[in-house]
This record gives C-alpha cells, sequence and structure tokens, in this order.
C-alpha cells in the first residue's frame, strides 16, 4: 500500500492501514520528526485504545488496553546503546504476545525482529504532506 496524505487525514490513513491487515508488529521507519509517533497514536485511537498515549522515549514501551484483554505496546528504541538493553527489558516477550507492537528506530534492533512483521515507511515531501508505504515481510 502506497499514500500521500496530509496530517489533518491520518484518521483515514490509519483506517486503510488497519484494512490492510497487517502483521501485528508493525516496524515504522522514517526521519526524526515525519510523523511516526502521531501516526501510531492515531493507529492506537482507531483500534480502541481510550487512554491518552505518548512517545516512549525515555521508558521505551508503553502498553495500552484495547478490547477482549488484548493490548497494544509501543516501543521507541532511539535511546538503545545495544541489543541486550532491548532483550534485557523482555523485548522479544512482547514481540512474540500476539499483541498489536509499533516499534518506531526498530534498525536499532535488527536481530531480534521476529520474521513474521509489517514495515511502514514515511517520508516527508517536500509540499509538507508524507508518503507512507506498507509492506508485509
Amino acid at each position: 500500500m502506497e499514500i500521500v496524505f496530509t496530517i489533518d487525514q491520518l484518521e483515514s490513513v490509519a483506517q486503510q492501514i488497519i484494512a490492510q491487515q497487517p502483521q501485528k508488529v508493525i516496524l515504522f521507519h522514517g526521519e526524526m520528526g515525519v510523523g511516526k509517533t502521531t501516526l501510531i497514536k492515531q493507529l492506537c485511537e482507531n483500534l480502541g485504545v481510550l487512554e491518552a498515549t505518548s512517545s516512549p522515549t525515555f521508558s521505551l514501551v508503553n502498553e495500552y488496553e484495547i478490547a477482549n484483554n488484548q493490548l497494544v505496546y509501543h516501543f521507541d528504541f532511539y535511546r538503545l546503546k545495544n541489543e541486550m538493553e532491548a532483550l534485557d527489558m523482555g523485548a522479544d516477550d512482547y514481540f512474540y504476545s500476539g499483541n498489536w507492537c509499533f516499534i518506531e528506530w526498530a534498525e536499532k534492533i535488527p536481530n531480534l525482529i521476529p520474521e513474521a512483521h509489517s514495515i511502514i515507511t514515511i517520508e516527508l515531501l517536500a509540499d509538507g504532506k508524507r508518503h507512507l508505504q506498507l509492506t508485509n515481510s
């Protein structure tokens, strides 16, 4: 799936992403400030998260509850020094839990990513719009 969108179209973009039935582990790639966290917040809302969401930059992972006792995990590995830190916090248990896992800065943990995952790449265009590409592995 490829789409060009503006920030005010995020709710529709999140609906389209979910409709594509991506893998539950989704890697988000893009430069800092391109809107990865903003898109993840919208995806959480579309999935039924009722509580306020925020970036887990310092905590590494935030956990949100959705219907049927399912969970959404939002990871931000920007500040990781090495993959061992992710292992120490139990990242592999989260990734194989069957719950949604939204991962920012996954390039910091290349050897820990499950084989079955989707990738969302976001690029900021010159006109301020974003180009999004969703692929499945």
